[in-house]
């Protein structure tokens, strides 16, 4: 690469490694995976969160993540007090990652006061990593898209 040409990567320099590390801490306490979310409602007993998946009826009765509180983003006003305990963190979703449905419900119950993340990858990585899920007919499974699951599915080794 010669010193005239600009590396597209590097076009604008890397954060320090203090501000890298504070930006990547942040995003840890904003974010969870899909994986993570997985891994803490098998485990049995109580995960420390609930579920919310933001999407319409429709969307929700195509397919859910078991055991998640379905409460539409454009109703969070009017009936996250009456679903969701404040004292409890709330983690949401909505479709997938072309979709920000989950960002809005989570900035609605900010908004209102809840502790709140959002599950990367929504629902479409929910199904695309092999994981249950539950329509208006009844419980459901696909084969892990090995695109997007470990090898491994207990530890994808990061």
């Amino acid at each position: 690469m010669s010193a005239t040409t600009v590396n597209p990567v590097l076009r604008v320099a890397p954060a320090s490694p203090a501000e890298a590390a504070a930006y990547f801490r942040a995003s840890l306490a904003f974010h969870a995976d899909v994986s993570d979310v997985a891994a803490a409602l098998t485990v049995g007993g109580d995960p420390g969160f609930v579920l919310v998946d933001s999407r319409s009826t429709e969307s929700w009765d195509q397919g859910h993540v078991p055991g998640a509180v379905h409460l539409p983003t454009a109703l969070v006003p009017e009936q996250a007090e009456r679903l969701l305990d404040r004292s409890v963190p709330v983690v949401t979703y909505c479709w997938g990652p072309g979709c920000n449905g989950g960002t809005r419900a989570a900035l609605a119950l900010a908004e209102l006061g809840y502790q709140v993340k959002e599950m990367l990858g929504g629902f479409e990585y929910w199904v695309r990593e092999g994981f249950a899920y539950e329509t208006w007919q009844g419980r459901e499974q696909r084969a892990a898209d090995p695109l997007t699951a470990p090898v491994d599915a207990a530890d994808c080794g990061c």
